[in-house]
């Protein structure tokens, strides 16, 4: 489901330590050999010391697996242990000269770990130890852990006082220890509970320090504390063995633990199912994380060669419910990990039972996610892929067994989805027949079943993009038809008694997707109501579970659109509320996850719309400014449609124009829409809001004789929007 507009920016995350304390202006020279003698430098403020304690200890005493010492890695050999930490506060006590032995340690010092915190990003010294070090060792061995505060929150207006990144952390420094003016991305941990908490935080450290993937350390782990469970049980086994008394309690014993077992695996394919139904309509992710947390952890320790078919499906269960929960957070490294995780288990169940129509459904679920992640990102080649191997599954699945209403429904979704590949290969008329011809069929299963939520919200997602298609091949009027009826079978379904958040989210969608087109005919007061509705639904899921990243997409993406369409009525002050509250999720959104191609667009939008702003109000310099930075962004769009990614740079280019015009530089103006004219594609697309900003473009320089055309099909269309 999507608007027109979408998504945002991850940081990433490791530490510093260090006294508020003077740096000598003058560093010594190292050892005379190169080798390090610090496996990391800890900088911190005085302000974050109980912090500090907990991170030196925990990075110290960490048993690095026997398995992976000496294996070389992008940051080395991985060492036998990860002592000594340099913390100034055990290391500076005897020292005279307190600047030089600083520079000393930073030169003999593997890594660079920032506890980063308002109070460390007000410090003059934590920053000096980060440029320091940058001008000793580069960017990549710079680790950030946030304890406080927000990152990049000096961005937002209001806000700064928040920051927890030292200037020094959130751009590049050259080898003279200078500022290049060019952001930097710091590899961070978010040790806050609202993060990823200080465990699987300090292993995330941890692995950046080995060079290490996160879950193979994990594994590692695992690995070691069954490994000594099994030391131990062996040792209790033969102490037991030396009375034969105890042979008859060891029998015993093993039936007990064959029945755990299987009350075990009993209470695993409980919380998968029943469970999961009963958490997953009410959203609740830390719930769901715990269930799929559990039940993975009972797997984990056997060997999954070994696994029945039922406990390989459960195990994959368990990472499907996992990816689930890492795509609604917005990390979608993680869910995509996940995801592959547990195709392997149902590919495996497929090999072991090829007919199996459960087998090959399970198996399309895992096929299909991979497909819609690598849609997400922008990878279309690799989504097509995915989504006709899910119809070749979907096919057998139906040849197994024809009457099973169920997969025929999953024949049905993928047809949905190869009509969604067409649309991204803008093949829009194509897409709306492949598209349309579910349509009757869903809503003959929605009036059969008019409680199934499932069947409600297929309709819903099937009229989406039916109304995306016939929009784009300039078919307005039927894009709106197909808007409002979805609008009103979703309220239809919210009547039923177990209406779940799948149903109000799709809503909050599709209110906005229509709040749009109803501003592209110039009934702009009616789109306000519409994003105002879809504004009101995304705040009230975010207070059900705040970490959900899907809903404050919507929430951030309604606030930007509101923001122009208020902004175009002239309605400036609460134009510029709205606009802060979209930047300000859509800045925290592209910092949680830069790889979605959707949450990358928010920040151009939100650019734009603080330039328009300021241009509005008379601010010239700084609607400059903000112009310049939403061409940067726009440029670093990689979208699913790599057209639309030049008209949004030709977007840019044009209100660059606009502003060099009020600026009384007439050339520079021509010379910006010259250039934005020049981005996009010889061919003309049908898109009428790509036809717009054409016409826009060529009008600007004056070339009505092409313009004309382009507004003729406009007016014939209905197309009437000016901003």
């Amino acid at each position: 489901m999507r608007g027109e507009t979408w998504w945002g920016h991850r940081v990433n995350t490791m530490a510093l330590m260090s006294r508020d304390k003077p740096t000598g202006a003058n560093g010594a020279p190292g050892r005379p050999n190169d080798t390090p003698r610090y496996q990391a430098f800890l900088s911190y403020s005085h302000h974050d010391s109980a912090h500090a304690d907990w991170l030196h200890k925990a990075i110290e005493r960490f048993a690095v697996p026997k398995g992976l010492v000496g294996r070389v890695t992008a940051t080395g050999a991985v060492p036998r242990s990860l002592s000594p930490i340099f913390r100034d506060r055990h290391e500076l006590a005897a020292s005279s000269d307190l600047g030089q032995t600083i520079r000393v340690a930073l030169k003999q010092s593997r890594f660079l770990i920032v506890l980063c915190s308002p109070a460390a990003a007000a410090s003059r010294w934590v920053n000096e130890e980060i440029l320091a070090f940058k001008k000793l060792h580069g960017e990549r061995c710079v680790l950030a852990a946030i304890v406080e505060g927000e990152p990049w929150a000096s961005e937002l207006p209001g806000r700064e006082a928040e920051e927890c990144f030292p200037p020094a952390l959130r751009e590049k420094i050259d080898r003279k220890g200078q500022s290049t003016g060019k952001r930097a991305e710091p590899i961070a941990a978010d040790l806050r509970e609202a993060g990823d908490g200080r465990e699987a935080g300090k292993l995330k450290l941890i692995a950046g320090m080995l060079g290490l993937g996160l879950d193979d350390l994990v594994r590692r782990e695992q690995q070691r504390r069954q490994k000594r469970l099994t030391y131990l049980a062996a040792a209790s086994l033969a102490g037991m063995t030396l009375t034969s008394g105890l042979a008859v309690f060891a029998f015993d014993k093993r039936d007990e633990a064959r029945d755990q077992r299987r009350e075990a695996e009993g209470l695993v394919g409980f919380m998968l199912g029943d469970l999961r139904d009963e958490l997953e309509p009410i959203g609740r992710l830390d719930a769901l994380n715990k269930v799929a947390v559990r039940a993975l952890a009972y797997y984990e320790r056997q060997d999954r060669k070994k696994l029945t078919d039922d406990q390989l499906a459960q195990r994959s269960k368990a990472y499907t419910l996992l990816g689930h929960i890492f795509t609604a957070r917005g990390d979608t490294n993680g869910a995509l990990a996940r995801y592959r995780e547990a195709t392997r288990s149902t590919g495996e169940l497929i090999e072991r039972t090829p007919t199996d129509p459960q087998r090959l459904f399970d198996h399309a679920q895992n096929v299909f996610w991979l497909g819609e992640l690598a849609r997400q990102r922008g990878r279309m080649d690799q989504a097509e892929a995915a989504y006709r191997d899910y119809e070749r599954l979907a096919v057998r699945m139906v040849t197994s067994d024809p009457a099973n209403p169920k997969w025929r429904m999953e024949e049905l979704y993928a047809k949905e989805n190869i009509g969604i590949v067409l649309y991204y290969q803008r093949r829009f008329a194509e897409a709306a027949r492949e598209i349309g011809e579910a349509v009757p069929i869903m809503e003959s299963l929605v009036s059969k079943n008019p409680g199934n939520a499932e069947y409600q919200a297929e309709l819903s997602t099937v009229l989406a993009w039916l109304a995306d298609a016939r929009r784009d091949e300039g078919r307005l009027d039927l894009a709106i038809a197909a808007r409002e009826k979805e609008i009103a079978s979703l309220r239809q379904g919210l009547h039923s008694a177990r209406a779940d958040v799948q149903l109000k989210q799709q809503l909050i969608f599709s209110q906005q997707a229509l709040a749009i087109l109803l501003a592209d005919i110039g009934q702009t007061e009616r789109a306000i109501d519409h994003l105002r509705d879809a504004i009101e639904g995304a705040e009230a899921l975010i207070a059900i579970e705040p970490q959900n990243a899907t809903w404050k997409g919507s929430a951030a993406g309604a606030h930007l659109e509101l923001a122009q369409m208020l902004l175009s009525l002239r309605r400036t002050t609460e134009a510029e509320k709205q606009a802060d509250a979209g930047c300000s999720l859509a800045i925290t959104l592209r910092n949680r996850d830069s790889e979605n191609a959707t949450w990358r667009i928010f920040l151009t939008n939100c650019h734009m719309a603080r330039s328009r702003l300021a241009l509005a109000t008379g601010d010239l310099p700084r609607s400059e400014l903000l112009a310049q930075q939403s061409l940067k962004s726009a440029r670093r769009e990689r979208s699913a449609d790599p057209v639309r990614d030049r008209y949004r740079i030709a977007s840019a280019y044009r209100l660059t124009g606009e502003i060099k015009l009020r600026m009384g530089d007439r050339r520079a103006a021509v010379q910006a829409w010259s250039t934005g004219l020049a981005q996009l594609p010889a061919r003309v697309t049908e898109r009428p809001r790509e036809m717009n900003e054409r016409a826009g473009l060529l009008r600007s320089l004056g070339n009505d004789l092409d313009a004309r055309p382009l507004m003729i099909r406009l007016n014939e269309v209905g197309y009437k929007r000016t901003f």
